[in-house]
């Protein structure tokens, strides 16, 4: 999960951006963990079927992995992650579905992705797009190996405006660690302004989760 705690230190701040080493894999775990119900919920605003090929960008510890190849069971499902750590955790996680033939994990950078055009049914990023060097850069790329008619789905337990602990502290620190904390709007403009149609963006105030679609 993003959320800066008080007290956390540079040195744990990255490991959210870029997982490494020991605490890389313990920081891996622990997303694998938080994030499963954040997941879940930004899932329901969007349709995974049975034959789907679908992304996840930024698959960190695999569990969104696992998730989108039990929906697509008859699909496949690749994800990324510029993370040597995280892709190995991925591996790890997902072993069975590796063997099968059903889920591939690959070191990439969304920005520059290797996959051909019009690839995938759908593409999905859960706590990653505010780490991307160039998010509009990304978005392009993702949009790119979309076939046409594909979505694409952000997933994100904060976003700037949000009045949540969590979000209110991400905005304060984005200036120590990197984070592109994006409004309500400004993630509506972004994805129109890359290319994508029928742009919807939700919120769980609540809870300050966000989601962010669009279609190809």
């Amino acid at each position: 999960m993003p959320v800066i705690k008080i007290g956390k230190t540079p040195t744990q701040e990255t490991q959210c951006k870029k997982p490494t080493g020991l605490f890389g894999r313990l920081t891996l775990w622990r997303m694998n963990k938080s994030h499963s119900k954040l997941t879940d919920w930004g899932l329901t605003y969007t349709t995974v079927e049975l034959r789907f090929t679908a992304l996840d960008v930024g698959c960190g510890g695999g569990r969104t992995i696992s998730k989108l190849a039990a929906m697509a069971a008859q699909g496949k499902v690749h994800g990324i992650d510029h993370s040597e750590e995280s892709v190995g955790a991925s591996r790890r996680y997902n072993a069975q579905a590796i063997r099968a033939g059903r889920v591939e994990v690959h070191q990439a950078d969304v920005g520059k992705l290797s996959f051909p055009d019009n690839t995938f049914d759908l593409v999905t990023g859960v706590e990653t797009h505010f780490w991307w060097s160039e998010i509009a850069a990304g978005l392009r790329e993702i949009r790119r190996v979309l076939k046409p008619g594909g979505t694409l789905i952000l997933i994100a337990e904060v976003y700037k405006g949000a009045d949540t602990i969590a979000s209110r502290l991400c905005e304060r620190t984005a200036p120590i660690t990197g984070m592109k904390m994006l409004t309500f709007d400004e993630h509506r403009d972004l994805l129109a302004s890359v290319g994508f149609v029928d742009v919807r963006i939700d919120a769980l105030a609540a809870k300050g989760w966000i989601t962010a679609r669009g279609r190809k």
